[in-house]
């Protein structure tokens, strides 16, 4: 009985294997294809032609930096500032430390009708800000495995090492990558429950009112424009209430933004 079901799981694993590997290379290539097409349309000017085929890659949920980096630069060059700035902060949030992405974010925003100065930020918390956002998720996700990693190979040397100094070396050697493995994997927690906290938007239609209740006949307290970045705070129905960078809160439409 056992061997008959163990010939039957070794089956079902190689059948699946021959249905599925298959797909998932086949969808490889497809992305691949469909980035490389991206790449001579945009090389051919051809912008708006170049949107369409990287959004193709983003319709299969593939997601990547460069994906949301080059469709924000076809956007850009489209002359859709909104969209630009949409796909960079998208492609920000996967690679936060990534020059390329935060200098034409920048660019990006100096086209946008709004010029809000951001509320001073206490240095200590931009410090940290810095540091959690130096590498993406991942990379912080796979140091932490890789530290780790290390730190039980050398715990394995020093079990068996015959070797005094060699036992001690591995001994205090395995306690530091543990402690910079745990450290890894916090920066890629705290990084991840950072973004979850912090939803932003950027606004998609030409001028937008912020109400000081979520309806229409309630006083406007600011008016901003396509392009601007506001972080969400509550929603209701319809409405969002958001927080501009200045600090300044208010309600507006739910279909005035597309969500980061």
């Amino acid at each position: 009985m056992n061997k008959s079901f163990s010939m039957l799981k070794r089956f079902a694993f190689t059948l699946l294997s021959l249905i599925i590997l298959p797909l998932l290379s086949r969808a490889n290539n497809n992305i691949q294809a469909l980035f490389e097409q991206g790449n001579r349309l945009y090389s051919s000017s051809k912008y708006k032609e170049a949107a369409a085929a990287y959004r193709q890659i983003l319709e299969q949920e593939f997601q990547s930096p460069e994906v949301y980096f080059n469709l924000g630069n076809a956007y850009y060059k489209a002359g859709e500032i909104p969209y630009a700035i949409l796909y960079y902060e998208k492609a920000r949030k996967l690679a936060p430390a990534d020059e390329d992405i935060n200098l034409n974010l920048r660019i990006a925003n100096l086209k946008t009708a709004d010029k809000i100065e951001p509320v001073p930020e206490f240095f200590l918390g931009r410090w940290w800000q810095n540091i959690f956002t130096s590498l993406s998720v991942n990379t912080w996700a796979a140091l932490g495995v890789l530290f780790v990693l290390l730190a039980s190979g050398l715990l394995i040397l020093y079990r068996f090492s015959l070797k005094v100094g060699v036992k001690k070396a591995s001994f205090f050697s395995s306690i530091v990558f543990f402690v910079a493995g745990s450290i890894a994997v916090s920066f890629a927690a705290v990084q991840l429950n950072y973004f979850n906290k912090h939803q932003q938007a950027i606004v998609f239609s030409g001028a937008v009112s912020g109400k000081s209740e979520p309806q229409l006949s309630s006083k406007t307290l600011f008016v901003i424009h396509s392009g601007t970045k506001v972080q969400l705070l509550e929603k209701e129905s319809n409405w969002l209430k958001i927080r501009l960078a200045n600090g300044n809160e208010g309600w507006i439409n739910l279909a005035d933004v597309k969500e980061i």
